[in-house]
């Protein structure tokens, strides 16, 4: 009687503590693939919540899955995000949001780092996502980065970009890369990689036709940079990047977001919507913020003289 008179409080305190912490909400994250970008959406997201007071462990909870570039693996992520019943799902990158809105029309969906939500078919608009969807769009300023191509390199005619055409963003992308690319001059040669080892390959192809290649944010094709930095750096092929997280890595220069900043951004609409506002309601957002990174140790190395204009004007100088 002893023991069971013992036992009885703690078996009573686990009781209790047990649906605290099943109700706890659950913030799921999901993103197609590991890389430094994607990686700062997440921890900008985390970095937002516990601004806005939530300890992980206490007052939510949050799941992180990486489908790995696999597609059919983000759509088994997302039914299995779907089937935990979150407070809201955050995927990370178009592959991973278009599986969990193909997912779920009732769970809150609140995607980051997705470049052409409406092309992608997450939303029919972008003021006014309606249903279950919104997020944080990263489309870039590709002709900003046209023209910075053309002040480095003024004689650069052919432009080389590899990319996955089995991913909607780089495929959208490309088309508006082209667009730009025309009245400027420039002629845009593609070279395809679906999968992170085709990645090096790609980057040969480009040898001898282009004089520079541009990495857009295709991210079977950042995930695999540095491999495509070692092509360009043997053959002293110029390489810049659509994200500026890429310039740290050894592309020449960018004009771009910080995607912490982005997952800071993300962050403040989950916690709205983790709050009770609905998702379709809320307007995308545009990230906002853009910086000019430049690699002067890079450039070097490709054969590149950076001018001193740009260097002047430079947000962060990196790789010294």
């Amino acid at each position: 009687m002893r023991v069971l008179r013992a036992v009885l409080p703690a078996l009573a305190l686990a009781v209790a503590a047990f649906p605290a912490a099943a109700q706890q909400p659950i913030v799921a994250i999901t993103a197609i693939i590991d890389h430094p970008s994607l990686d700062a959406v997440r921890e900008g997201v985390r970095a937002k919540l516990r601004e806005a007071g939530y300890t992980e462990g206490r007052d939510l909870r949050v799941e992180y899955q990486s489908a790995q570039g696999n597609p059919a693996t983000a759509s088994q992520i997302a039914r299995q995000f779907v089937g935990m019943n979150p407070a809201v799902i955050v995927p990370i990158a178009t592959p991973s949001a278009q599986a969990v809105v193909a997912a779920t029309r009732d769970v809150p969906v609140v995607f980051s780092a997705v470049t052409d939500p409406v092309g992608a078919q997450l939303v029919r608009d972008m003021a006014k996502p309606g249903g279950n969807v919104t997020g944080v769009s990263d489309f870039p300023p590709v002709a900003d980065h046209l023209k910075l191509i053309a002040e480095i390199l003024p004689g650069a005619k052919r432009i080389g970009v590899p990319y996955n055409p089995g991913d909607a963003n780089s495929v959208s992308l490309l088309k508006h890369l082209k667009e730009l690319a025309a009245p400027l001059g420039l002629t845009v040669v593609e070279a395809t990689a679906n999968r992170t080892a085709e990645v090096p390959a790609a980057g040969r192809s480009l040898l001898g036709k282009a004089d520079a290649i541009y990495t857009m944010l295709d991210n079977t094709v950042i995930s695999a940079l540095e491999s495509l930095i070692l092509v360009a750096n043997q053959n002293r092929m110029p390489i810049f990047s659509g994200d500026v997280e890429s310039v740290n890595r050894g592309t020449i220069a960018s004009i771009g977001f910080d995607y912490g900043d982005i997952g800071r951004q993300t962050g403040e609409i989950v916690v709205r919507v983790i709050k009770g506002e609905k998702p379709g309601a809320i307007p995308v957002a545009l990230a906002a913020k853009r910086d000019l990174v430049v690699n002067p140790k890079a450039a070097a190395t490709q054969g590149v003289t950076l001018p001193q204009a740009v260097l002047a004007r430079a947000s962060r100088v990196v790789g010294q």
